[in-house]
């Protein structure tokens, strides 16, 4: 116990009574919790932060304990702050805690570690990249609980990271979660795939995409002009729909398949003859697809992303930065 909780005398020399103390220590406890906090948030040296995890810094747990920041939850601030530094300390001394499921406080169910969904929540893909890479000597169980740990249904409606990359627009994220071995065809709470709730999103913000080729057109225009083209975010979802594809042996089923038959030039106008075919069911991915798909897929993830360097990758992948370097 890091501050003593039995009663007290109180400032005027009175006998101080249980509840007194406890109220106390909770006051303290807020105070150090709000410093470490603070600490992490303001990018301090990796040791300092260690030293106060370690000796200074309590929260209040659910048995009603002040307790020490574990390694987990000291990872869930610097994911939250970008600590980069601290965050590959945590991983690379703590590799199994820092990846455990953090004390109640820090979570509304009892799913394994959000670490992952977090980092892709908060784009951070240096640090996703770090605990990706930490999980690779994991046993193959473990590592996928994991990668395709389901989100609580009731925050983030029951999706694995990969349907919170394909929700937020984040390809650099689900890139590497693919490559690593994620899993494509798991659905969310409302029975999507990350695949059909990408279509889903594109359907919705079909008024405002532009087509496959002015998309391209609008690529190329970005990469010389210091502005923010037009429909990026669309963009940045037909790139992630282009990355499922390379994983994904089937086209899009149910609701989602009906959709694209129901409003067929539309769709073909949006993904390009090819593309729409293949997801529709009405014709085998193109053979460019499934060169990919095969090249790919020979890069094992302990050799993922570094291996994709000995590839010929097309252009849709080249722009991606993965080392999350800013």
């Amino acid at each position: 116990m890091p501050w003593d909780a039995r009663p007290g005398r109180s400032a005027n020399g009175a006998p101080e009574g249980a509840g007194s103390a406890r109220l106390r220590v909770q006051k303290q406890c807020r105070k150090s919790s709000f410093a470490f906090y603070q600490a992490v948030r303001d990018l301090l040296p990796v040791w300092l932060l260690e030293d106060m995890r370690a000796s200074e810094a309590f929260h209040w747990d659910e048995r009603g304990r002040a307790t020490a920041y574990s390694p987990s939850e000291a990872l869930l601030y610097a994911l939250v702050h970008d600590h980069q530094a601290y965050a590959h300390y945590l991983l690379a001394t703590f590799p199994r805690r820092a990846l455990a499921p953090p004390s109640a406080g820090f979570r509304c169910c009892n799913a394994p570690g959000p670490h992952i969904a977090l980092a892709v929540r908060y784009n951070r893909v240096g640090i996703l990249r770090r605990i990706l890479r930490t999980v690779r000597d994991f046993p193959l169980e473990e590592r996928m609980r994991l990668l395709d740990r389901r989100g609580c249904s009731r925050v983030e409606g029951g999706g694995t990271s990969l349907h919170v990359a394909c929700e937020l627009a984040r390809p650099e994220c689900l890139f590497l979660l693919l490559g690593h071995g994620a899993s494509p065809g798991l659905r969310d709470g409302g029975g999507f795939t990350p695949l059909e709730l990408l279509l889903r999103q594109l359907g919705r913000d079909a008024s405002s995409v532009p087509t496959a080729a002015e998309a391209a057109s609008a690529t190329v225009n970005a990469a010389t002009s210091s502005t923010t083209p037009p429909g990026e975010l669309c963009q940045r979802r037909l790139l992630l729909l282009d990355l499922l594809a390379l994983y994904t042996t089937g086209g899009a089923a149910g609701p989602a398949r009906r959709e694209l038959l129901g409003d067929r030039l539309r769709w073909q106008r949006l993904l390009g003859e090819d593309k729409f075919q293949w997801l529709a069911g009405l014709a085998p991915p193109s053979l460019f697809v499934r060169a990919m798909q095969v090249l790919v897929t020979t890069i094992s993830p302990g050799r993922f992303p570094e291996a994709l360097d000995e590839l010929p990758l097309p252009p849709f992948l080249q722009p991606l930065d993965l080392t999350g370097k800013t």
